[in-house]
Formats: C-alpha cells, structure tokens, sequence
C-alpha cells in the first residue's frame, strides 16, 4: 500500500476537484490498492477473497467491486481480530462504537491511523471553514474510548486551530468558557446546542454578543433528507445568529462528511473513502434517491473495512456543488435499518417522530420505545414529561403525527427524572432517544 502523506493539506484542494473519467481512475487506484493490502494482510479478507475466487490483482474498474461480498456490523464484531491486519503490538488507539443498536464493536487503530483520523477531520473542519485563525471549543468528550472528540482534537491541532477541550454538559461552564476565552466555533451535538440556548435565556446571556461565529453538529440532524433546515436546525439559528455545519461520519468508518456553507449535503474526501448507496437487494440506487450507504476505508492500516454495509440510510448526490468541489455529498442520515419500525401498515424511523418532539418547546424530555403487541406487530409509544396542560399538548403532538407521519403512536406520561434516566445511561456516550423493546 502506497504511504499517503497525512500530515499535508495543501494538496487537499486537489482531491476535491477531481471528476469524470481522472477521478474514475484515481478511485479505482486507491481502491485496487486497498484490496491488494488486505488481501495480503487481513485474515478476515484473505478468507473471503478465496472463498469467492477472488484476486485483487485483476481489479481493473469500479464495477469489479461487485463481485466482492458485502461486510456488515455482525462480522465485525464476530471476527473482530481477524479484521487486523497488523501485529497487536502496533496498535495504537482502542476505540469503540456507541452501540446504539446493540453492544459495541471495537477498532484498533495503529499510529498511521491517527494521522489519517486527523486529517480526516482537519479536511472537514476546512470545508466548513475552520483555519488557524479559529479557536475551537470542544463539547464533545475526548474519554470513553470515543473516536470523534480525538478526531476533532486532532484536526483542529493540523489545522493549526487553538482547542478548547470543555468536554459534555455543564452548560455554565460552556458560557464561563466562551466569555473568558472567546472560542470562534462550538463543536456538538444539536440537542446540546439547545440546552446552551435554554439555559443562555434562563440566565439573560445573549449568544449573539459573543464571539462564537460558527457551530459544527455531530451525531444528530440538523436537516430534513431534503436538506431544508429540519426543527432543531430551525430553532438554533433563530436563537444564535451563527453559521451552522452539519456533519455525518461513525466510528467504523474513521471518515467524516462535512457540509460547505452552501449546505447540500456533507463533502465526501474521495482519497480516503469510497461510498456506495444500494437498495435491499444490494443494487445502487439513482443519484438522490434513500438508501443503505456501504463504504470502503482507503488509507486505514489497522481495520480497513471493504464494501462495509454501514445501515445507515442515506441519499447521495454527485453533482458538482456550487462551492465548486466536485466530490459527491451525503445527505443527512434518514434513519438506520435496524431501527425499521412498521406501525398500523406505514414505515417510520424514530428520527422522524424526534423531529416533532423536538419542535414543541413544551415537551420537556422524552423517549421513544418500540415494542411488540400480543400480535406480534410492532408498536410506538412515547414516554414523555411536558411542561404545561398534558391534554392540550397531546392534541397538538397527536396532529402533528397524523400530518407529518399518517399514524399516532401512544403518549405515556413520565416523571422526567425516570425518562432522563433513561436517556442519559452511565455507560452510554450519547443519549438515548430511542429503545428497541421488540422481540428479534
């Protein structure tokens, strides 16, 4: 595998503005090369590939990846060792999944990795328009074995961008932070940035009097799958007159997709992933139509994954954007397919019923569960806490579903203390907004 220099941007431009036939070529290349590396190196791969009478040297154009099988989350994770393709001692870096959708899988990382993880995110954070001049405020944590707070740490510091490292919650602190030490851009989760502007409205601090020009979201949407503004998007820049990025990326892929300020979707890096979008069958689908995105890592030397199913549901678009790169751009995550839920004959992803729980102010905090009736047949019900009338603002949430959905799940009122223990589990990074209580 040709060494890819990982500590140099100025090229970077380059990669961006490839298309037609030259990035063909270039994909191709980097694609073939990852193949030969792991079919020497991973005895996962070198499986594979003989099982299916595969040789990587006769890999001469994109459409030769469909003689290669998929890979998925449940492999991953079976054969977790198998998936290294170097010695235990050059690993540098444990990092694990979420584990959203069940327990989390492990990557290894070696030093060369962390590199490539930097400027991963460094080609981002400039896509967004973060550059040396910035001082970046983190909220995201940087323990518990989560890979995006050191990418983003590790961007910024290639880029050259000063880093605060504030960490999760604490929103006064946040506030201390931004008025004592004048960061230029936030990165963090959406409904984090929500609780900054409540509790900056609580407490009479006005967000727009300071310096924070810019605000990058990780982990959830800030937009609907057709790019407009979705609710929490909405609201956050109705209260902070900032730019607001959105981002995609997971732990399995070490790539992240970041948005340009014309937002149409996140930029792919092309010399450090290549995507597919298929359908159930495995078919690709037309350009900005959903589907289940599948990815192969180019450049990673520990855990390379080829034809990886992420289960993300996605739309991808590759025509050129008006910032003028040519990459293609995902658009934001629909939903995931292990969260599939099919209620009274519609199909519905929890992300689309957080969306209109997170647009009615007088909703305190919820959860979203899926369970199975004496039918066997999925069913919703929402667990939630509200401040105000429960009738009126069950009326109201009621039409909303019935308009944006054409179903009603059922409203179960909480204490907010039980349901915030419910979202907010130690051994968790993320909140958990949605509970999969069905039977598998």
């Amino acid at each position: 595998m040709q060494y890819f220099d990982f500590k140099n941007l100025t090229e970077s431009d380059y990669y961006d503005r490839l298309e037609g036939a030259e990035l063909e070529a270039f994909q191709t290349e980097r694609f073939r090369e990852m193949l030969c590396y792991v079919a020497e190196h991973s005895p996962y791969y070198s499986r594979v590939f003989k099982a299916v009478g595969f040789n990587p040297d006769e890999f001469r154009q994109l459409t030769d990846l469909r003689k290669l099988p998929f890979t998925d989350k449940e492999q991953l994770q079976k054969y977790n060792n198998d998936f290294l393709n170097v010695p235990i001692r050059e690993v540098a870096e444990y990092v694990t999944t979420s584990g959203t959708l069940g327990d989390p899988v492990r990557l290894m990382l070696t030093e060369r990795d962390l590199l490539r993880l930097g400027y991963n995110e460094a080609r981002g954070l400039s896509i967004a328009g973060v550059d040396a001049g910035d001082i970046v405020q983190i909220t995201t944590t940087l323990d518990r074995r989560f890979m995006a707070g050191l990418a983003y740490y590790l961007g910024c510091r290639l880029i050259g961008a000063a880093t605060i490292r504030v960490g999760v919650g604490a929103p006064q602190l946040q506030w201390d932070t931004i008025r004592e030490m004048n960061p230029t851009a936030i990165i963090g989760v959406p409904s984090f940035i929500v609780k900054l502007i409540e509790y900056a409205r609580e407490t009479g601090i006005e967000p727009d009097n300071t310096s924070v020009k810019k605000i990058i979201c990780i982990g959830e949407p800030i937009r609907e799958d057709n790019l407009e503004w979705n609710k929490v998007g909405q609201y956050i820049r109705s209260q902070w007159q900032v730019e607001l990025f959105s981002t995609y990326a997971s732990t399995e892929i070490a790539t992240a997709f970041t948005e340009c300020p014309y937002g149409q979707g996140g930029h792919q890096l092309n010399e450090l992933i290549f995507t597919e979008v298929i359908d159930e069958e495995g078919n690709p689908v037309e350009d900005g139509c959903t589907g289940e995105l599948v990815v192969t890592t180019l450049g990673m030397e520990g855990m390379p994954l080829i034809r990886f199913r992420t289960g993300d549901l996605v739309r991808k678009y590759n025509q050129p954007c008006a910032c003028g790169r040519n990459s293609a751009r995902l658009g934001p995550l629909v939903g995931r397919k292990g969260q599939l839920i099919k209620f009274k004959g519609t199909t519905i992803y929890p992300s689309a019923i957080q969306q209109i729980m997170d647009h009615l102010p007088e909703v305190e905090t919820y959860v979203i569960e899926a369970v199975q009736n004496q039918f066997g047949e999925d069913h919703i019900q929402i667990l939630l806490a509200v401040k105000g009338d429960k009738d009126t603002i069950v009326n109201i949430l009621k039409n909303q579903c019935r308009s944006h959905l054409r179903v009603t799940p059922e409203f179960l009122f909480r204490d907010a203390s039980y349901i915030n223990h419910l979202r907010n589990r130690p051994e968790m990074r993320k909140p958990v907004i949605f509970i999969d209580n069905r039977m598998k």
